[in-house]
């Protein structure tokens, strides 16, 4: 990877000086070289590294049609950023950073339209319409916005990349662009603290020569992005009209007939051999559908025979209906002698319900002598045992 400076050109503008060292943030301790004097010093072999990768990278970034906010609002910075962002058409921000300049795009971007209603009320003389006061309140707003928004009010949209001078400054803008993950390019001193910062460029920030000479490499980084895009532009263009001009050389132009042709005269006998059996397959499915509708004609007329058969049968089936309610009577008398029969059983049940009491006395007398009986075994089986007990008493 060639590099895009030289040492010697960052030695001659003092990017490698850094702060005092009571005043250097321990983050930065990667990107320090040594300490002289009590100041840090800087490694420019990091500083050339990260410079070659952000120039690519903004390269790339802005062939694809992207856009890079410059912003720098330091006395030391102010002047260069604009100069370098006009001259390579970017947006950028020198005076204080708008809180939402990023994260409330929509309210910005209204309030640069609103200056852009206010600026044509001169051009189209409608100022000289209000009153003198009214127009002095227009023309103090339009200096107002003018400070704040002329820098970006070309930009239509959030941009893809944001190049800061001294993060330590602009700390809303990083917080605004992490939130609205837009990477940030930085020129970041020892005092700083590079953690928001996706791409660090260790760096002298407060000497003009040094923001002057990296910020005029960011610039050309955009020229040179901007110089490819229009070379694939214009590639793609006489592409285009290459791709226009071929087919029109290549159609000919087409010849009336006057007569008619038949298509034995156009096709090839194989095309015509596929044509003719294609119509014989055409031909058979057709007449296959005409037998298959002449097949579903006969079932119908079969259907409708089998029909009127069913309504000959129905008389038939009347009159046997009549036969079975004419021996319904028989039945219904056969049923009554059955009833004049179920009183004699009736009769027989009662008198074996009375018979029953006298089985039940039966069984309760029966019980009470099971009783008794065993109650004089138990009183014979007490003598015994007195009887047992005496005999041993009279032999001890």
């Amino acid at each position: 990877m060639a590099s895009i400076i030289s040492m010697k050109a960052l030695l001659e503008s003092g990017v490698h000086f850094g702060h005092r060292t009571n005043k250097w943030n321990p983050a930065m301790r990667p990107y320090i070289f040594t300490e002289r004097n009590g100041i840090h010093i800087i490694d420019l072999q990091q500083t050339v590294k990260s410079l070659t990768q952000v120039y690519q990278l903004i390269s790339k970034t802005v062939a694809e049609g992207g856009t890079v906010l410059f912003v720098g609002t330091k006395r030391q910075a102010q002047e260069t950023i604009k100069e370098e962002a006009m001259r390579c058409g970017m947006p950028y921000v020198t005076e204080r950073w708008l809180p939402g300049t990023l994260t409330n795009w929509v309210t910005i971007f209204d309030r640069i339209q609103e200056m852009e209603r206010l600026e044509r009320m001169h051009e189209t003389g409608e100022i000289e319409r209000i009153t003198k006061k009214e127009a002095l309140l227009v023309d103090r707003e339009i200096t107002r916005l003018n400070i704040r928004l002329n820098g970006i009010r070309n930009m239509k949209r959030l941009p893809e990349l944001v190049f800061i001078v001294d993060v330590m400054r602009e700390d809303t803008a990083v917080l605004e662009a992490n939130s609205k993950d837009i990477p940030v390019i930085a020129l970041v001193d020892t005092n700083c603290d590079p953690g928001g910062v996706d791409y660090v460029i260790p760096s002298n920030d407060d000497a003009i020569r040094a923001i002057k000479l990296l910020v005029g490499k960011v610039a050309d980084a955009v020229l040179e992005g901007k110089a490819m895009r229009k070379d694939e532009e214009s590639e793609a263009e006489s592409a285009e009209a290459a791709g226009l001009a071929a087919p029109a050389a290549r159609i000919p132009r087409r010849q009336m007939l006057e007569e008619e042709v038949d298509d034995e005269s156009l096709l090839g006998e194989s095309t015509l051999a596929k044509l003719t059996g294609r119509v014989d397959l055409v031909e058979e499915v057709e007449a296959e559908v005409v037998a298959a509708e002449v097949e579903t004609k006969e079932v119908k007329t079969r259907a409708k025979a089998v029909k009127a058969e069913t309504v000959e049968v129905e008389p038939e089936v009347v009159e046997a209906e009549a036969e079975t309610v004419e021996v319904e009577p028989e039945v219904v008398e056969a049923e009554a002698e059955t009833v004049e029969v179920e009183p004699e059983v009736v009769e027989a049940e009662v008198e074996t319900i009375e018979v029953e009491p006298e089985v039940v006395e039966a069984e309760v007398e029966t019980k009470v002598v099971k009783k008794k009986a065993k109650a004089v075994k138990a009183e014979a089986v007490e003598v015994e045992t007195e009887t047992e007990e005496s005999t041993t008493d009279k032999s001890e």
